[in-house]
Formats: structure tokens, sequence, C-alpha cells
């Protein structure tokens, strides 16, 4: 694979660390322990199989808005994914996500999900075949991914989360499939029409007590087309139901471990276990409140104290709510366009006030969830169910990300971690990529198997 030499962003901490340690200079030895090389070494190491691996994220949100031609992500947006932030960062492949709310279950409720589904189906096509098809590609197989990579260019790949889209409409699996979504989930927050989600567990209320008949139809059917079937949202009767139905691997785009962090979007271990015996693998997610949710609480009380406390100072109201939020958001918007601008210019002036404070006096009493605590749930993990069966998503744009992981442009301080904690280039390798790249190729031979059964 040949790639430009890049200058990967190192978290601010990770880079004052690297800088104080880089005087010794030669080149770090490989198989040396963790704990025996210097921070400069960690951090050469760490570029050299940064630059060897495919990176690997499975579950970044999109808007179709941002995917115009005067509006894509050829430019730097204020989101957390563009194709500048995964040069800086060494991302190589970005799974955009076909994602639709989950609404009514009739006629009505299917038909704008569908319209919103192809809107995204249509952008991401958009941006590979006639915004910027010189710097990244769509790709439907793993020979795909590594054909565009050892040329160069960036990687889109589609997956689909939540199949409320599809309606009571089969054919819908194969027409997904054919624009391209190569994996997709069959609810989300809140029951569909195929699966119970996992909110159900809150209230102990659910709806078909796992799987719809037709969400049995439809694991056969994804089955059928080479798509892989995601647990990552759906409840947990749910997600054993569709594993012990499945003839293929599943995945989990964006999941973290339960016993870690009590949650329901967390799988326990009884799942994990399930999906390592069905030869999947989990994508473990960079969400905050999934991850270390009592500190991410604590880390934004002290965040929020603070920026209360600079807006007094700077006589600034947050238009009657106790800061941003929902209804901050909502008494904004209702103002005149020219009070909207001058009153949003205003508060930017208080929250770049407050961010000065906060990275001085919120990050030491009350760190934020970051890239360790990622990757705690990825050692937890590996020594759980095995290094074949755990990857990496961040749910970038959809509230993931943690510190020193906030955007693509940072995801080096992954491989950084990894490395830290004594993986070796190989199993770097198969958590960035080579774990979720196998259970695609196996879900597409069963395909192939299944249609030639078929005749």
């Amino acid at each position: 694979m040949t790639r430009p030499n890049r200058s990967y962003r190192l978290a601010p901490a990770l880079a004052g660390a690297a800088l104080l340690a880089a005087c010794g200079g030669g080149e770090p030895a490989a198989d040396a322990p963790a704990e025996a090389m210097s921070e400069a070494e960690l951090v050469e190491l760490a570029r050299g199989i940064h630059e060897r691996v495919i990176t690997l994220d499975t579950h970044d949100d999109i808007n179709a808005g941002n995917f115009t031609a005067e509006r894509n992500y050829t430019t730097d947006l204020p989101t957390q994914v563009t194709l500048p932030k995964m040069e800086e960062g060494g991302l190589d492949v970005a799974w955009f996500i076909v994602y639709t709310g989950q609404g009514e279950l009739d006629e009505a409720g299917f038909q704008r999900a569908y319209d919103q589904a192809i809107a995204k189906f249509d952008g991401i096509h958009r941006l590979t075949e006639e915004i910027a098809p010189d710097r990244i590609g769509l790709a439907l197989t793993s020979d795909d991914v590594r054909r565009l990579v050892s040329e160069g260019k960036l990687v889109a790949m589609i997956g689909v989360e939540n199949g409320y889209p599809i309606g009571m409409d089969i054919s819908r699996v194969k027409e997904f499939h054919d624009r391209g979504a190569r994996y997709m989930s069959l609810a989300h927050n809140g029951h569909s029409q195929l699966a119970d989600s996992n909110t159900g567990e809150a209230i102990n209320e659910f709806l078909h007590g796992g799987l719809s008949d037709l969400g049995r139809e439809v694991i056969a059917e994804m089955n059928r087309w080479g798509i892989m079937i995601d647990v990552s949202h759906p409840s947990k009767e749910a997600n054993l139901e569709a594993m012990a139905l499945s003839e293929a691997p599943v995945i989990a785009s964006h999941s973290t471990a339960r016993a870690m962090f009590n949650h329901s979007r967390n799988l326990d271990d009884e799942q994990l276990f399930a999906i390592r015996d069905n030869g999947g693998v989990v994508q473990t997610v960079a969400f905050r409140s999934y991850l270390a949710g009592d500190k991410h609480a604590e880390y934004s009380r002290a965040r929020q104290d603070i920026l209360m406390t600079v807006a007094e100072e700077m006589d600034f109201d947050f238009a009657g709510a106790d800061g941003p939020g929902r209804a901050f958001s909502q008494a904004v918007s209702q103002l005149p366009e020219a009070e909207r601008d001058a009153y949003m210019a205003r508060y930017e002036e208080v929250q770049a006030a407050a961010d000065a404070r906060i990275e001085a006096e919120a990050d030491q009493l009350a760190p934020p969830v970051d890239v360790a605590d990622f990757v705690d749930h990825i050692d937890y993990m590996v020594d759980l169910i095995g290094i074949d069966h755990v990857g990496i998503s961040s749910d970038f744009d959809g509230g993931g990300g943690v510190d020193g992981w906030d955007d693509a442009s940072e995801t080096f301080n992954v491989t950084l971690e990894l490395v830290r904690r004594g993986y070796t280039e190989e199993e770097i390798g198969k958590i960035w990529s080579g774990n979720l790249l196998r259970v695609l190729d196996e879900v597409q031979a069963v395909a192939a198997e299944i249609q030639a059964r078929e005749g």
C-alpha cells in the first residue's frame, strides 16, 4: 500500500510527553515490551503500525445536507468526519450510516423513513461518484477496501441503522444491498416492525418478545444477499434469536461491554459469548456515556458549572434555560434572524471563555472519558472472547467521541494507546479492520452458497 507520509495529531498530553521524551533517537525495537520504551519510541512505533494497517470505523452518522455540490465532506465542515479529517488522522475507511429514527408503524411512517434513507444512500453515492471520486471510493467487498487503500484513496462503506425504512416490503432488503448497504440493524431506539429495541428494558415493555415474524424473514433475506446483521441496538432477546437464526456471522457495529458499564445499549457477557460462538465481531464504540457513564456525568456537571459561572460573569442569559440543550436551542430558534445571529455570536464568546477555564479546571477536578477508557473496553472483550472478535467504531456525528479521539483527525491516538497496552501489529490490524473484513467475507460467502443452493 502506498500512502503519503503523515504527521498524525496527538492528544495534547501525549504530544507533550512525546516531545519531552524525544531525545534518544534511533528506531524503536518492534519486539521490545511497551513498558521498556520511551514515549517517543512508542509514538514512532505506533506511527509505523498506523501507516501499515487499514484503519476502519464502522459507524459514522451523516446528514444528507452535507452531500451536495455546495456543501460536502471535501471541505472541513464542523462535523467529526470529513475527508480532510480522515486524511489528517489516517482513518482509511468510514462506514457512512443510513440512519432513520423510529416512527409510527404505519404506511406514512414507513414512507417517510424510506425517503430519508434513500436521500442518504444517494448522498454517499454522490460523494464517491461525482463530488470526490479522486479522493474516496465506495467499497462493497474487502477486496474493494484493499484496492482503494492501495490506490491512496479513502474508502466509504454503507451501513443501515434501523430496518424501519424497509416497511413491510421485504424486497427492500435486496434494494438496499444493491444501493451498497453491507450491514443493517433491525431496530434502533424504539421497537420497529422487525425487532424489539434495547430501550424496552427500562420499562419492561416489548412489542414482539424478540424478533417479529417479518424480522425473522428479514434475517434470512440478509443472509441471502450478503448483508451483515447488526445487533447493536435491538433487545437482548432479539439479538440472541437473530444469532440463532443466522447462517452467517453477525456484527455489533457500535457497542461496548455491559460488565464494564451497566447500560442497556451495552452487550452483556452472554451476548458477547454468543457473538464469539457465532464467529462475529463487536465493534467497540467510543461513546462516553456507554464507556463510563458515571465519569462522564461528573465531567459534564463540572463543565456545566463552569459555563454557567462564566455566563453570569459576562452577563449572558441562556434564554431561560439552564445552559445549552434542547430548551435553549428551541428558544434561540424562535428569535428573529438578526437578533439570533447577534445572540449566537455572543454565546460563542461565552463558550470560548468557558472552554479555557474548563480545560484548566474541569479536566483536573473531573477528568473526561478518554481513549484509555475506550481501550479498557477493548481489553475486556479481547480477554473475554478473543482477539478475533473485537473491532473499533466511533459513532462520530451521532454522539460518539472521547477525549483524544473526538474526531477523525485524532484517529492515530487509538493506535498509540493499543501499542502502549502491548498489542502487536498483527493484533492491531485485526482490531482496526481485519476482523470486520473477515466477517464481511464470510457473510458474502454464505450468500453465494445460499444463492447457488436455491438455483
